[in-house]
């Protein structure tokens, strides 16, 4: 067994432990500030429109360079997380958006606000693709769906909380607090992280083979396993040329490898479309086919209540019917939920079909961005290609608004649950065909398969068979 695919099967064969639960806490406590960040802009909009801070053509601003931010930090994030390590990139971009949530606390103008948000936009397009991505490296296969899933939920439930702080503390206080909360909580999460470790799958993928090694050791050690004593000696232990490769962006498109960037890139394309046609416009539908204002924030909050019971169905899920076939599975019935609610017209109907959209949409969340995409991609393309996914995501996120204006203008509510449905029904169909099964596999054998290479004959077909 060649030295890199050692430390893969080393990784894979410690038993789930504390320190695997403390490793999600501190990638969760990074990734939740960032998501928070992100939903505090509606309380902090509105409140600068209420005292005269601001207009709707500086928020529609504000909200366009948050957009364009995240794209450019996903792609940066993608080259520099590959280029530079796991540790470096998360470590950075958390500098980068806590800094510059103190900054926009303190911003003397909509303008620098708007300035300041593009900063903070870079660093958290970055942590979503980072926090993901070195999760996947360090978990065993049999918990790594699960360990995303709950990573999801707990993003998630940053909506709520950014919504209560926001209902106490900016009528009393201002919104300025409200930025300034998200950046003292990320800078405290950058401490934290000072102690987590390099992934050691990136530094075998780099030949340094020592570190890995002493990092793995010490992993087993807290785990309660007596570490490998493994001949390692220099930095660049010979690899074997099947699991090896450049890092390069063009190889993400050769032979093997093309069908899962599609893959890739397709799930992070529906996802972001269908969440936020359906999530965020959601409440101006209602108001729009004739519910009174209080009526529809109503209908909605019990939709979104499905939120978090979609991550909990993909928690039980994503380790038994696995990744690929839960994603085409549950595309396809959120695409039959969605036809049916274009002809609902009784309060209880909208607000059933619409909760089971809102569990199918977080259920996909949780399969897609938080596990399936990370798993796709060998070591040293692994942030790469879920960068270079997130960025094209992204992109078509900035143009979606005048799609989904334009489709509801021209035929209501049904062109938008047309395009939802559509893009639904794309996304069961490429990775019905395209993408590979992942669940309970190591993520050595996934990468080795995406060349064709018979490695996988000639080694262990699961990391669980590996002999220790």
């Amino acid at each position: 067994m060649s030295a890199d695919v050692q430390i893969g099967a080393r990784l894979d064969n410690v038993p789930l432990s504390r320190y695997h639960w403390r490793l999600l806490g501190l990638i969760a406590a990074g990734m939740y500030f960032d998501s928070f960040d992100i939903y505090i802009a509606a309380t902090v909009l509105a409140a600068m429109i209420k005292s005269g801070e601001s207009t709707l053509q500086l928020n529609a601003t504000f909200v366009s360079v948050t957009f364009i931010g995240m794209m450019v930090g996903a792609w940066l994030s993608g080259v520099m997380g590959d280029r530079y390590g796991r540790r470096f990139c998360y470590q950075f971009n958390l500098a980068i958006y806590g800094g510059a949530s103190i900054a926009a606390a303190l911003a003397p103008s909509i303008y620098w606000l708007i300035f300041f948000r593009l900063v903070m936009g870079v660093g958290m397009g970055a942590e979503i693709v980072v926090g993901y991505g070195s999760l996947s490296e360090f978990i065993p296969p049999t918990w790594r769906g699960r360990f995303g899933t709950i990573l999801n939920l707990i993003i998630n439930s940053s909506l709520f909380l950014s919504t209560l702080l926001g209902w106490m503390i900016v009528p009393q206080f201002g919104w300025r607090w409200m930025f300034a909360i998200a950046g003292v909580g990320a800078l405290g999460a950058w401490l934290l992280r000072k102690r987590m470790p390099e992934s050691p799958r990136w530094l075998a993928s780099k030949g340094r083979m020592r570190e890995a090694s002493d990092i793995v050791a010490s992993i087993e050690t807290a785990c309660g396993v007596t570490p490998e004593k493994v001949a390692l000696t220099g930095t660049a232990a010979p690899r074997n040329p099947a699991v090896e490769t450049s890092g390069r962006l063009r190889d993400l498109f050769a032979r093997g490898m093309r069908a899962r960037t599609i893959s890739a890139i397709t799930v992070l394309v529906v996802q972001f479309v269908a969440q936020f046609a359906f999530v965020s416009w959601i409440p101006t539908f209602l108001v729009k086919e004739g519910h009174t204002v209080s009526n529809s924030l109503g209908l909605t909050a019990v939709m979104f209540a499905g939120g978090p019971f979609g991550s909990l169905i993909a928690f039980l899920l994503t380790e038994r019917i696995g990744r690929k076939w839960g994603i085409v599975v549950f595309s396809l019935v959120c695409a039959v939920l969605g036809v049916a609610y274009a002809f609902a017209q009784t309060g209880f109907a909208i607000a059933a079909l619409g909760f089971a959209i809102t569990t199918c949409l977080f259920v996909l969340s949780s399969l897609t961005i938080a596990s399936y995409v990370p798993e796709l991609f060998p070591t040293a393309l692994r942030l790469r290609g879920a960068g270079l996914a997130n960025t094209i995501g992204r992109a078509v996120s900035i143009a979606l608004p005048y799609a989904v204006a334009a489709a509801y203008a021209s035929v209501g509510i049904s062109g938008v649950l047309a395009l939802i449905v559509g893009t639904l029904l794309m996304q069961a169909l490429v990775v019905g065909i395209f993408g590979p099964e992942t669940k309970n596999r190591s993520l050595e054998v996934i990468s080795v398969e995406a060349r064709g290479d018979d490695f996988v004959g000639r080694e262990q077909p699961d990391a669980r068979a590996v002999t220790r």
